[in-house]
């Protein structure tokens, strides 16, 4: 069965059939589909444009095609069209005979496909905003099990100054708060309806487009048919949202590679989430962190393909446009895989204070607070800065630490050197509370970063609960 054969003759190529055909993919949008279908038969019943019993056993036929569907999950097994919509009609021409035939009146597969894109965008955006609570929740609940652990934080790699883990863990929910918004942005984005648009005119019926979108779930009907029949900028947006969020996953993942490692044994992975070698038995392997650092770069890829789909296509619809679902569906199913993994992990991650203690003693991370402490003295900064540095220069260069130093030996590079300089130099807990400014890390901002984030995060989970 075809959509379109009237105009052509002669006998299809088989291999070129099944080169073109979509229902393979776009199968997922096949309640979306029945959905659209069922409300536009309605309103064209309201029109008149149907009898009310021809739009009655229309919808009846659509109705009795998603029992159908909804009670057998293995439904497209062993079946084969060109798309999905193309199955829809020929199933409901089964049911109903060739009633079904009117089922595309006034409607093209351009403006078809768009909306049911639209509606499954939305889905999507609220079935990776409940994963992304989930990783919000179990960093925050890392943060408040852990709110006096200090570690070492680092720039370049290298030690740098002293933060509460606390405060490491915040830093990674700012990251992905962010991507909250951005999806929160796209859906509303792509809440606008496509349905009227036709193939690039318009429809030749008065669709009351407006209840068509309320009847479908949007917010609004697009204002211009030629643009939205080839618009997918909401596909392309979806992707680079999930192409940040798995970009800040991997980011985080990297750390905890690092962290777990024996040379900094600050976290230790749960067995679930990793696995071992078949030649070294004493490995633990972080799969689960390096899958999701893998993965980012292929989800990265989708975005660049489909922008690079898009990039030269003219108006209105292209069949080039056949190639966004797989882009799409593969990469929402990716971000939100590997959002639940990260939640997982985050909630089962074991954390060795002792040893991000131990590493802060190394480092030299209180260099910075001896100046500020100099500075507070009347030393210019610039000068305070090359003293401390030379001092550090000279424990590096013997294998000492701030704690190894005698008094004598620290006054040749700092001559005002006494006790409270010493207590500056080797109290990591002190330099962590000065750094009591809004967004510090200092115990008393990171209590209250964590109210803050609890309660966005309540709002946010009251927000998607509430969306239907």
């Amino acid at each position: 069965m075809k959509l379109w054969g009237g105009r052509f003759t002669g006998r299809r190529d088989p291999f070129f059939e099944k080169f073109s055909e979509s229902f393979s993919l776009d199968q997922r949008f096949i309640l979306y589909d029945l959905r659209v279908n069922l409300a536009c038969v309605k309103e064209l019943g309201r029109l008149g444009v149907f009898k009310p019993a021809e739009t009655r056993r229309l919808a009846r036929g659509l109705e009795a095609i998603r029992r159908s569907i909804e009670g057998n999950p293995r439904w497209a097994q062993g079946q084969s069209s060109e798309d999905v919509h193309t199955w829809v009609e020929a199933q409901l021409e089964r049911r109903i005979g060739p009633l079904a035939g009117k089922l595309r009146t006034g409607r093209s597969r351009n403006d078809l496909v768009a909306t049911e894109a639209r509606l499954y965008v939305k889905d999507a955006i609220k079935d990776l905003e409940r994963a992304l609570a989930d990783v919000l929740e179990a960093l925050l609940g890392l943060a408040r099990r852990q709110a006096r652990v200090v570690m070492p934080g680092y720039t370049h790699l290298q030690p740098a100054q002293p933060i509460l883990f606390a405060h490491y863990a915040l830093a990674y929910f700012q990251m992905f708060w962010r991507d909250a918004g951005r999806l929160k942005d796209c859906r509303e984005r792509a809440d606008e309806l496509p349905m009227g648009a036709g193939a690039l005119a318009g429809t030749g019926y008065r669709l009351n487009r407006e209840r068509l979108a309320r009847a479908l779930g949007f917010a609004r009907a697009a204002s211009n048919s030629l643009d939205v029949t080839s618009d997918r900028d909401f596909v392309a947006e979806l992707l680079f949202a999930c192409s940040l969020i798995m970009v800040h996953l991997s980011r985080w993942a990297e750390d905890l590679i690092i962290y777990s490692s024996p040379g900094f044994g600050f976290v230790e992975l749960a067995d679930a989430y990793t696995t071992g070698s078949s030649l070294m038995p004493q490995k633990k392997n972080p799969d689960a962190l390096e899958l999701i650092r893998g993965r980012a770069a292929t989800v990265l890829g989708r975005l660049t393909g489909v922008l690079a789909l898009v990039k030269g296509l003219p108006l209105a619809y292209d069949r080039d446009l056949q190639e966004d679902k797989g882009a799409l569906f593969s990469s929402v199913d990716t971000t939100r895989e590997a959002l639940t993994i990260a939640s997982r992990v985050a909630e089962t991650l074991h954390i060795y204070p002792e040893r991000m203690k131990a590493a802060t003693d190394q480092g030299f991370l209180t260099a910075t607070d001896l100046a500020d402490e100099l500075v507070r003295r009347g030393v210019p900064f610039a000068e305070a800065h090359e003293q401390v540095g030379k001092l550090v220069r000279f424990c590096a260069s013997h294998e000492r630490t701030f704690a190894d130093l005698g008094a004598a030996e620290a006054q040749r590079f700092i001559p005002s050197w006494d006790a409270k300089l010493h207590h500056v130099a080797v109290s990591p807990e002190d330099a962590v509370r000065r750094r009591n400014v809004f967004g510090g890390t200092a115990p008393q901002q990171v209590a209250r970063q964590i109210a803050l984030a609890q309660s966005a995060l309540g709002k946010m989970k009251k927000r998607i609960a509430g969306r239907t």
